[in-house]
């Protein structure tokens, strides 16, 4: 569970990463993740090979879930961000946005259990464990191609 998390945050990252330059405005970034989570969704489909009566049962409540991961996230980015920008912070910002961060972890958790159990209803068991596997292999598969960028 815990690996699966960390992929999934690595997946939100990768989702929300763009370089802020003086062309990149919040249209062309929103594009830009829109496609992203089209292609991750795409993906995803065709690793799972779901019937398109369980696309459509599957679908929003997967993005209902990756809705409600990157929320938590985003809170606790924001937390961090503040603390890292103050002057003076104290051990208590420290200790505040830690617990956010580290607390966004195990809501992570949380959210993803609850879906799981959704999911169930919707995918057989090799489905739902073949789900886990695919979004293990696209997190890599970005990553890998954002190695191949940076060379």
């Amino acid at each position: 569970m815990r690996t699966l998390v960390t992929h999934i945050v690595l997946c939100m990252a990768l989702l929300t990463a763009w370089p802020a330059s003086a062309a990149d405005t919040p249209a062309r970034r929103s594009n830009w993740g829109n496609k992203m989570l089209e292609y991750k969704h795409d993906f995803i489909l065709e690793q799972v090979k779901l019937t398109k009566e369980q696309q459509d049962k599957f679908l929003p409540l997967y993005e209902s879930m990756e809705r409600e991961i990157f929320n938590v996230n985003r809170e606790a980015r924001e937390q961090a961000k503040k603390v890292a920008a103050m002057a003076r912070p104290t051990d208590a910002d420290y200790a505040a946005a830690a617990e956010a961060l580290a607390g966004a972890k195990y809501r992570e958790g949380v959210i993803e259990k609850s879906y799981y159990d959704k999911f169930e209803k919707i995918l057989n068991k090799k489905q739902l464990f073949q789900l886990k596997q695919a979004e293990i292999k696209f997190t890599r598969t970005m990553l890998s191609r954002g190695n191949r960028n940076k060379k």
